[in-house]
């Protein structure tokens, strides 16, 4: 749809989008929601990633043997809960050093990998929608463009005061579309990298943790400091 415009009127972004095509306007209406979407789950996951950030500094602490499972909460009570079960079952079983500590190693990362996928939900629309959303603003432009070509060709009008406006409103959602998709690809960027490094920190302390529960002539839930854990408790 065209807006009638004289050279000296101005033409507001509300008014550009009142006149736009009703696709066009579903376009619009998608990248912005979109957009939202995007915000809320860059908040959701600046807040997750600090607390990974503090749980992979205390999994590192507790590798190092600066404190013990008292102080252990939230992550790092869970992971070593999944190795207290383990050190436990191959205590019984008699198996030697090795064979422990590849198990509980194993467990915790299981453990810690599932850690990490939950905070992972979300980043695939990040993704989605930093590829998507330029071209589904491209299809609105081309749409109208389309529409005031032909509305042109109706009135056999090509002043710049007719053709102006439509071209406005048109070019205005590949503009949404770059606005939800700039965004949406730095934060994916950014928190991809972020749990990578956070990945690579956890499983090197987990590796040194499984180390010292699995060292001899020590209980292996002792070693670790890992006190025995109701079943169905709470974390």
């Amino acid at each position: 749809m065209l807006l009638n415009a004289s050279p000296q009127s101005t033409i507001s972004i509300m008014e550009l989008v009142a006149a736009a095509d009703p696709i066009v306007k579903g376009v619009m209406l998608l990248l912005v929601l979109s957009s939202i979407a995007c915000w809320a789950i860059v908040l959701e996951k600046s807040y997750r990633t600090w607390r990974l950030k503090s749980d992979v500094r205390a999994l590192e602490t507790f590798a190092d043997g600066s404190s013990d499972s008292t102080q252990a909460h939230g992550l790092v009570r869970r992971v070593l809960a999944s190795a207290e079960s383990e050190a436990n079952d191959g205590a019984s079983r008699g198996e030697g050093r090795s064979e422990i500590r590849a198990r509980l190693e194993r467990a915790m990362k299981l453990r810690f990998k599932s850690e990490l996928e939950s905070i992972e939900a979300g980043l695939p629309f990040l993704a989605t929608i930093g590829s998507a959303a330029p071209f589904i603003g491209l299809f609105g432009t081309v749409w109208g463009i389309m529409n005031s070509f032909t509305a042109i060709a109706a009135r056999q009008d090509t002043s710049l005061a007719t053709v102006a406006p439509g071209i406005a409103e048109a070019l205005f959602a590949t503009g949404l579309g770059l606005v939800a998709a700039i965004p949406a690809v730095m934060a994916y960027n950014h928190y991809a990298v972020k749990l990578g490094r956070a990945s690579q920190r956890g499983n090197t302390a987990i590796g040194e943790i499984a180390r010292n529960i699995s060292r001899p002539h020590v209980d292996a839930a002792s070693r670790a400091g890992v006190e025995p854990l109701r079943a169905g408790k709470a974390y």
